[in-house]
């Protein structure tokens, strides 16, 4: 019988306890301990496996557990490091949850979250600390703060309560118990801080970020990452590394580790091998169909599977998009659309394309949105592409959309980008592919309509058109603009892949006498032959605007 799938579970301890399915990654411990890094950050996207290796990692070090058992087995015991379980004291956050409308619930959030780690060790302090004693009543001061902070976050029967925790002891908190940890076990602490950057993303949807950051949480984060002699060693996961905030700016060994590079690349995410014989026990294959549903990562130069996509297509046995980025999608669909002209002329090119060379800035934040180069690192961060090749000279970046499952969250990038609703524009395809010429115009008059500026090259029927049908058929037709075919250049060729569908030729006129020029638009077809190379039935169609009008002729041949 196969073993349960962990979908919605990433706590290590309950999979192995649990008996799921579990792709070893326990390596990942030592590599962290051969880099030696003081402090670092490991960027991936959303699902892709950090808080998994995060409690892996907490499970191995922490003092105050017996992770034998949990371990046995397993790569990391066949090593030199094997010694080292349950050897360190360890303070692990997870902040993927902190959230707040505003900035004293978003506080409330975060207190709540380091009390859950003051509570860990406060039976240990309280039974084993004599405080009578001199060796240990420098821990007085130390443990009345402790005191103070569970008493701040405490719930009165049972109800969540709103922190009453001054704003100097919450900056503090972080750095204060590393420093009681360290000075109890004569060891320096190891931190673990997961989805670091979930805080800030969410205070700069809500318009707080610069206060937050500014005034609570860099402090946070930063008494406890910079100069502190109790730390050993941190590490933290996000998407991004924020490089505006001032949280990373005087740490020293401070190491960002991103998907192009070639530490931790097989940590996150599921290798060839690895998808193969997860699939394989839950009588499955591998085949052309799954890779270009959520292959397509290259973790340097690494092929790399979408493990949450995986997992579910293993349960449910069905090809269909699982990945949701929830948390970022909406931010980013948005920043898109309102980008600048360089922005917009290279996305258009990816679309059409398939990929794209440029600049790009993995030191990426949610907050520099407005710059290009950062906006395509973000894009990277984030999942929605992949860099396929760089050129470190020039520093450019070849990148593309990673696979099926991404191209359905860009149709709907596109439908916000052409201001048509994404089921609209599949209606519309669906209508010109089935030669249903009166409901295409229909629905194509209503994109004519509704683009605000028929002059603007963003926003013409033509623009929106094209990108539609490549996010939307791309699977179906293979679709090109402008280019050379025949005696001339054709506006829209859609070669399709399938010899029951018809291959489309499409061709745009503009002027005021639209019912001449959509004519001569379907005999400027025929006379340059844009048809030539396709085979089967071709369907050639003439439109003519004049503004806001719109009429086509369409004509079925046979090549």
């Amino acid at each position: 019988m196969a073993k349960l799938l962990p979908i919605g579970t990433d706590n290590f301890r309950k999979i192995r306890e649990d008996s799921y399915y579990y792709v070893d990654k326990t390596l990942m411990i030592k590599d962290f301990l051969d880099f030696k890094n003081e402090v670092s950050l490991i960027t991936r996207p959303r699902r892709f496996g950090k808080t998994l290796n995060m409690t892996m990692l907490r499970e191995f070090f922490d003092f105050c557990q017996d992770s034998a058992s949990i371990f046995d087995g397993l790569n990391i015991m066949d090593t030199e490091y094997a010694n080292q379980i349950n050897s360190r004291p360890v303070i692990y956050l997870t902040l993927k949850n902190c959230s707040g409308e505003t900035i004293e619930i978003m506080k409330n959030s975060l207190a709540h979250t380091i009390k859950s780690e003051y509570l860990k060790y406060e039976e240990i302090l309280r039974e084993q600390v004599d405080f009578e004693t001199s060796d240990y009543r420098e821990f007085y001061l130390i443990f009345e703060f402790l005191n103070k902070i569970i008493e701040a976050t405490k719930d009165k029967d049972g109800i969540y309560k709103m922190v009453q925790m001054p704003d100097e002891m919450l900056k503090r908190s972080l750095f204060v118990l590393s420093q009681t940890l360290a000075k109890f076990y004569d060891k320096k602490v190891l931190l673990l801080i997961d989805e670091y950057d979930q805080p800030l993303i969410e205070a700069h949807e809500m318009n707080y970020r610069e206060k937050f950051s500014k005034e609570v949480y860099g402090p946070f984060l930063g008494n406890a990452l910079k100069g502190n002699d109790y730390l050993g060693q941190a590490l933290l996961t996000g998407i991004q590394r924020v490089a505006k905030e001032s949280i990373f700016s005087k740490i020293n060994n401070f190491m960002v580790y991103t998907v192009l590079d070639d530490q931790y690349a097989s940590c996150f995410g599921l290798t060839t091998a690895e998808t193969r014989e997860l699939l394989a026990n839950y009588d499955l294959e591998l085949n052309e169909k799954v890779t270009s549903m959520y292959d397509g990562y290259s973790f340097s130069g690494l092929d790399i599977y979408n493990p949450w996509s995986i997992l579910s297509y293993a349960f449910k046995k069905k090809l269909q998009s699982y990945w949701i980025n929830t948390s970022t999608n909406g931010l980013i669909r948005e920043s898109i659309v309102a980008a600048d002209e360089e922005f917009h002329n290279s996305f258009e090119k990816l679309i059409a394309d398939g990929d794209v060379t440029l600049r790009l800035n993995l030191d990426a934040s949610f907050f520099e949105l407005a710059k290009t180069e950062t906006l395509w690192g973000l894009l990277v961060n984030a999942g929605y592409l992949t860099v396929t090749n760089v050129d470190y000279d020039l520093m450019r970046f070849t990148v593309r959309i990673p696979n099926n499952e991404i191209k359905r969250e860009f149709e709907l990038i596109v439908s916000d980008y052409t201001k048509l609703s994404s089921d609209k524009l599949k209606n519309m395809f669906l209508a010109l592919i089935d030669g249903n010429m009166n409901e295409f115009l229909r629905i194509y008059r209503g994109l004519v309509l509704s683009s605000t500026s028929f002059h603007d090259s963003r926003e013409n029927a033509y623009h929106m058109l094209f990108l539609g049908m490549v996010m939307n058929l791309r699977d179906l037709y293979d679709i090109k603009s402008n280019i050379e075919s025949g005696y001339g250049r054709s506006d829209i060729i859609m070669k399709s892949k399938d010899a029951t569908r018809p291959n489309i030729v499409i061709e745009f006129k503009q002027g005021a006498d639209v019912e001449t020029l959509k004519h001569e638009a379907l005999k400027q077809i025929h006379d340059n032959k844009y048809y030539a190379g396709l085979e089967g039935q071709v369907l050639c169609v003439g439109i003519a605007h004049d503004i806001k009008i719109c009429q086509l002729v369409s004509e079925m041949i046979e090549c």
